[in-house]
């Protein structure tokens, strides 16, 4: 799967994740405390670290995870964990975080999403929030076995790069398609409108232009439709 070549060893992350509970089918981090972001405001080694966490029971997890950091929830964790699941699903985009949290040394945000409802959004885009997140380079910090969660991350990629050959001609460039693969989640955005920088696309791709590579090359090499010459950075496309 293509989302194997980017699974990180990171002792930093392995060190901030020993701090929750271990029921997890999926960890990553993201963002730019993870990866180099060009613009004014890129200063990855004292940015906050982005994870989301998935769970197979959000129930049992965030009761384990009140009575090991009950200070990193708002006035909610006083409702329980229930509650706390029934506003995680049924609101947004599915996800609920915790935010501005110190842990181990560094400032994070963690979003909690089940795995059911994560596999829905990678095959259907649903919202495409967490599965546009997973379309652009992240660090997997633990996963699990689960064929279908893996098949679900593996065809939201594909997904992808089928969407993105529909906004681009027959011959294009990697940076091309890598930046209509990394625009897709934020096309509904409001706020890329208004008040969001918008060349945050381009400051996402331009400096991680290997990283795309590492995570769509096999996808694109595996393309019966493409011709995909890695030397040259190019792709020719055959719609017929």
């Amino acid at each position: 799967m293509a989302l194997q070549a980017l699974q990180s060893s990171g002792v930093t992350f392995r060190r901030i994740l020993s701090h929750f509970p271990e029921e997890l089918s999926l960890a990553f981090a993201y963002g730019s405390g993870v990866y180099r972001q060009a613009g004014p405001n890129s200063d990855q080694k004292n940015a906050m670290l982005d994870f989301v966490f998935t769970v197979d029971d959000p129930v049992a997890w965030h009761s384990k995870n009140l009575k090991k950091n009950w200070n990193h929830y708002s006035f909610l964790k006083v409702l329980g964990p229930k509650i706390i699941t029934s506003i995680q699903n049924n609101y947004g985009a599915g996800v609920y975080y915790n935010s501005l949290i110190m842990c181990d040394g560094r400032l994070i945000k963690y979003g909690v999403i089940s795995t059911s409802i994560l596999i829905e959004d990678l095959l259907n885009w649903n919202n495409l929030y967490i599965a546009g997140r997973l379309q652009k380079p992240v660090k997997i910090v633990t996963m699990n076995e689960d064929i279908t969660l893996r098949s679900a991350l593996d065809r939201n990629l594909k997904s992808a790069v089928t969407a993105a050959f529909l906004m681009l001609p027959e011959s294009f460039s990697e940076e091309d398609l890598f930046i209509e693969i990394a625009g897709l989640s934020y096309s509904g955005d409001f706020r890329m409108l208004v008040g969001e920088d918008k060349t945050k696309v381009l400051n996402i791709v331009k400096p991680n232009i290997a990283h795309f590579r590492e995570l769509y090359g096999s996808i694109l090499q595996e393309n019966p439709q493409v011709v995909y010459k890695s030397q040259q950075g190019r792709l020719e496309v055959n719609y017929r």
